[in-house]
């Protein structure tokens, strides 16, 4: 397979491979960069560039669905190819050499041109990556893996926001509003992280390429067909569950609505990513030994209960409990939901089968942020909350009575 070899196997680093090892940390300076960066765009955009919500809320939807494309193409080609790193490595880099141009921004439309481009690294790096992640993996340690992966991506948003928030600090104070000159400041120092996470890429990953035969005997000279029935009701049930998934800017938003200023959003962000990273790998390891399904069905419980809070919340201090809540959520189901994909489709079609998950999840964010950005508009800050607890709800009652348990073998 993909990917396979000795480089790949699952020893040492707490249980993992040397690859994931690598590739975790990868994500942390990634994470490092953008954290730093795009966290704070929306109230660039709003309060700086004075654009509406609505146009904030299709940035963060074209965003990412100019990545939707590029990960169905780019994991179906990394399966045809037998190569994934490469591919993964490209993606990191052109999103490492767009964000720079942040700094002659001067328009909505400018930072959505250079979002798009941002975003479309995302979209080349993504399936090739998580199907790398799988490669290296076996069936009884796929949780661990992906917990590791998004443990350390959001040990990367942490250090990025503590980072950012100290940068804010010490140029305008911690109740002052953003200025120009302190977004540029956050670019220029978050360049630095990601420029490293492509050398950590492109020196450290190992990889043996699938031959040609391996790839023919997949049957991966044609475009696949459509993938295992409960892979299809999966993605369904995740498509549903994201149409209420607005993009992050929003709880930036909400959070800045009820008063409180972008430093103290930042460390609200560092608590809220702290959360996440400590629950993700003891999350991954309980799935690989219960199951998948019950703590999907769990973490979207969570999920709900945290946008009710968002949507109900009148206070500033309210936010903090809320961002414990929606962090539990983040850290117990995303990495899980990675590794499901694992159990279900066979290892030769794992890129097309993250091109295809990513893909359906990426298209349901982009109707779910602008659909977001026109409720909060038109009607309420409350509106989107409501409008994503309930097709959570939905998706979960989806998911529990539709999809069949996946166990490790």
């Amino acid at each position: 397979m993909p990917g396979g070899g000795d480089p790949n196997a699952p020893k040492g680093y707490f249980g993992i491979s040397h690859n994931v090892f690598v590739l975790g940390w990868v994500s942390f300076l990634t994470d490092v960069s953008s954290e730093m960066i795009f966290t704070a765009l929306p109230l660039l955009l709003s309060n700086i560039l004075g654009v509406g919500t609505f146009f904030i809320g299709l940035i963060e939807g074209l965003g990412d669905s100019a990545a939707n494309v590029l990960k169905l193409a780019s994991g179906w080609f990394s399966d045809k190819l037998g190569e994934r790193k490469w591919i993964t490595a490209g993606g990191y880099g052109l999103s490492t050499i767009v964000k720079p141009f942040l700094l002659i921004a001067s328009s909505g439309i400018g930072v959505l041109f250079i979002r798009l481009l941002e975003r479309a690294g995302k979209g080349i790096r993504i399936s090739p990556r998580d199907a790398l992640i799988a490669d290296c993996t076996t069936s009884r340690t796929m949780g661990r893996g992906f917990g590791f992966q998004k443990a350390m991506d959001t040990f990367g948003a942490m250090v990025g926001i503590a980072i950012a928030a100290s940068v804010i600090y010490f140029l305008v104070g911690p109740d002052q509003p953003i200025t120009r000159q302190t977004f540029n400041w956050l670019v220029i120092i978050g360049v630095i992280p990601a420029v490293l996470a492509v050398l950590l890429i492109a020196f450290f990953v190992k990889e043996k390429r699938a031959s040609r035969a391996e790839r023919e005997a997949a049957g991966l000279a044609h475009p696949p067909k459509v993938l295992d029935r409960r892979f299809v009701t999966f993605l369904t049930v995740m498509t549903l569950f994201n149409l209420g998934n607005s993009a992050d800017a929003f709880l930036v938003l909400r959070a800045n609505n009820l008063g409180i200023s972008l430093f103290y959003i930042f460390i609200l962000l560092v608590l809220f990513n702290l959360v996440y990273a400590a629950v993700a790998y003891p999350a991954g390891r309980l799935s690989d030994r219960v199951g998948r399904k019950k703590l999907i069905v769990a973490g979207w419980v969570i999920y709900v209960a945290s946008y009710l809070g968002l949507a109900l919340a009148s206070e500033g201090w309210h936010i903090i409990l809320i961002v414990i809540v929606y962090g539990l959520y983040s850290g117990i189901a995303e990495g899980v939901c990675k590794a499901f994909v694992a159990d279900v489709v066979p290892p030769m079609r794992r890129g097309t089968a993250y091109g295809l998950y990513h893909g359906s999840v990426g298209f349901a964010l982009l109707l779910a942020s602008v659909v977001a950005g026109a409720l909060w508009q038109w009607v309420s800050p409350s509106a989107p909350f409501f409008f994503g607890a309930a097709m959570a709800a939905v998706a979960m009652v989806g998911f529990t009575l539709f999809i069949r348990e996946s166990r490790p073998i």
